[in-house]
């Protein structure tokens, strides 16, 4: 009788213990699927804009594990909103809030190659940081351009140079830092520049990615 009393308030009190919710997540842009956390890391896959995803967690920086489509990797949290909250939140600084589980990695050496190439204060992708990026993406400001020419896009993927490393992604939308060179593409009203290894298109007049080659 004692044991069955025992038993039963054990498992009352595991029943009563909270569980961590799964969080899904949309993202808002075309978005790299990683192998690790970080610039750098190797795309595995890209997902499409408004892409579900489902979190394993996160860490305290900006980088988040998730699985798409049976695929495990990582994503850039600013551009992914949680789809399981009243009004969408961006994932980005608010994973103690969604009870999402922090994940702890080793972020220094992506973080010292991000910064090197062109100095530590240009780690951010989009000018104003991830917050910025966030914003955005609440408000659906990531447009882009319709598909360049051919010849453009031939000519970008032809006379590649030297590639730049940021923090976060090169998406559609995002600013590139006035330290970083943007070059001129003959007979194109775009200028371009390798971001992260990846080619991208840029307006000249605000130095915002308007295409990324892929």
């Amino acid at each position: 009788m004692y044991k069955n009393l025992t038993l039963a308030t054990a498992l009352t009190a595991v029943s009563a213990m909270p569980l961590m919710a799964a969080v899904t997540a949309a993202t808002t842009t075309e978005l790299n699927l990683r192998a690790a956390p970080g610039p750098q890391a190797e795309v595995v896959a890209v997902m499409p804009q408004d892409a579900t995803v489902d979190i394993a967690g996160c860490t305290s920086t900006d980088w988040c594990k998730v699985s798409f489509d049976g695929t495990e990797g990582w994503a850039y949290s600013p551009y992914l909103i949680n789809t399981t909250m009243p009004e969408p939140t961006v994932i980005y600084q608010n994973t103690g809030t969604m009870e999402i589980e922090t994940i702890e990695v080793d972020n220094n050496a992506a973080d010292a190659t991000a910064g090197a190439a062109i100095g530590a204060g240009a780690a951010a992708l989009l000018v104003g940081g991830p917050a910025a990026v966030a914003a955005g993406a609440i408000l659906g400001a990531a447009g882009g351009a319709a598909a360049p020419a051919d010849e453009t896009v031939t000519y970008v993927t032809q006379n590649p140079v030297e590639p730049v490393y940021l923090n976060g992604e090169a998406v559609v939308g995002a600013g590139l830092p006035q330290e970083v060179e943007i070059y001129t593409v003959p007979e194109s009203e775009y200028s371009y520049a390798y971001i992260n290894d990846a080619p991208v298109l840029v307006n000249p007049e605000d130095r915002r990615i308007v295409y990324v080659v892929r």
